[in-house]
């Protein structure tokens, strides 16, 4: 079948994807993704620091309008391939007939392979202009900042504390290679319920250990086990140790009427 591929490792999926993404899904052939788990760069032997899990991503893409994704298991085998070979396997033999990629991709052993040699391969290769101030690396360093109207999505899953003072909270199990943003407290969404979220180590309680906990506004129900998918919008306050627990409640009460009114960016 005839397929106009998008191909990349598109973690977070941020404008720049999903430029590249809407160039394979206008082509007018069956769109497709090629997208590789685990991350190149991890298996090449470099740390990265994930925007989104690979189940986030896939629905994502969907979202997007895609008819079909490939997902790649990236091993060093693969990262060896000779660039003909890597694009025999992964695009040829998939019945690509149109590549979209941004600006700079590159893949193949020694990350040598380029559009060009798509197209002496008889394959019409497209590059997609990157859209200025989008990247991966500056969404993280939003992130670390705790900027979070110019950043990040958070994937996660949960525990229990919060019941006590009145505002019960899913504490989230967050994957080990997933990026987690500076800490403090977040006005966000838990799903399409609004939701505030605290990111630290919880001092007021003497905690040590990294927690992030959503409490999910006018919600009533057991989040126990499941997986939920977490948007901070904004980031409220830095974290800090409360002089009683009746300050403690105050201040929790005034971050919830923040993430009330509080604007998802666009």
């Amino acid at each position: 079948m005839p397929r106009a591929v998008a191909i990349g490792t598109f973690d977070g999926l941020h404008l720049g994807h999903r430029a590249v993404v809407r160039a394979a899904v206008d082509a007018g052939l069956r769109s497709t993704v090629v997208t590789f788990d685990p991350h190149p760069r991890t298996v090449l032997g470099n740390r990265v620091e994930l925007l989104a899990t690979l189940e986030r991503r896939l629905e994502l893409l969907a979202e997007c309008g895609v008819d079909d994704v490939l997902v790649v298991e990236f091993t060093p085998e693969v990262a060896a391939l000779d660039p003909e070979e890597f694009a025999r396997r992964v695009l040829l033999d998939t019945g690509a007939e149109v590549v979209v990629a941004g600006e700079g991709f590159r893949f193949g052993r020694r990350r040598e392979g380029t559009l060009e040699l798509l197209r002496r391969l008889g394959l019409d290769a497209r590059q997609v202009p990157i859209v200025a101030g989008i990247s991966s690396t500056r969404i993280r360093q939003h992130a670390h900042a705790g900027e979070m109207e110019q950043a990040a999505r958070l994937l996660v899953s949960g525990d229990q504390r919060g019941g006590t003072l009145g505002f019960p909270t899913a504490n989230l199990r967050v994957p080990p290679d997933l990026l987690v943003p500076a800490y403090g407290i977040y006005a966000g969404a838990v799903g399409d319920r609004r939701a505030a979220v605290s990111i630290g180590i919880n001092p007021h309680y003497g905690g040590t250990e990294r927690r992030v906990e959503a409490y999910l506004l006018d919600w009533e129900g057991d989040l126990y086990g499941r997986r939920l998918v977490v948007e901070l919008w904004r980031r409220l306050r830095d974290e800090r140790a409360f002089a009683s627990e009746a300050d403690l409640v105050a201040q929790i009460a005034s971050d919830v009427e923040e993430t009330r009114s509080a604007a998802r960016p666009a």
